[in-house]
């Protein structure tokens, strides 16, 4: 069974950048696939990117150019740098390890 736990969430203002962490324990050996999506309700949940074992990576089209993932497969963690921050990606995000999920973690964008 693999755990995940986020970090990093919290509230920023509009163009300021946070850093979200995600560190799988347990069976984690030869997970594929780790990512990010994020809900806002009453909107549907989203996958704001994903990436490989290998290093692919892919975005939704609304963070292109400002957030990057990233991966440690020695370490179980992934990570997404947001940068240029907007209200509209106020959310909670969750870390997706194949398919297992994360608890949560709040992201607040406002002024």
């Amino acid at each position: 069974q693999v755990h995940l736990v986020e970090s990093g969430g919290g509230e920023v203002q509009p163009g300021e950048s946070l850093t979200l962490s995600c560190a799988a324990s347990g069976s984690v050996s030869n997970i594929y696939r780790m990512a990010w999506y994020r809900q806002a309700p009453p909107k549907q949940r989203e996958m704001v990117a994903r990436i490989t074992d290998t290093g692919s990576a892919l975005y939704t089209n609304s963070v292109k150019g400002r957030f990057t993932i990233s991966r440690d497969n020695a370490k179980n963690t992934v990570t997404l740098q947001m940068n240029s921050l907007k209200p509209e990606d106020t959310a909670v995000y969750y870390c997706v390890a194949d398919e297992v999920w994360g608890q949560g973690i709040q992201v607040t964008v406002s002024a």
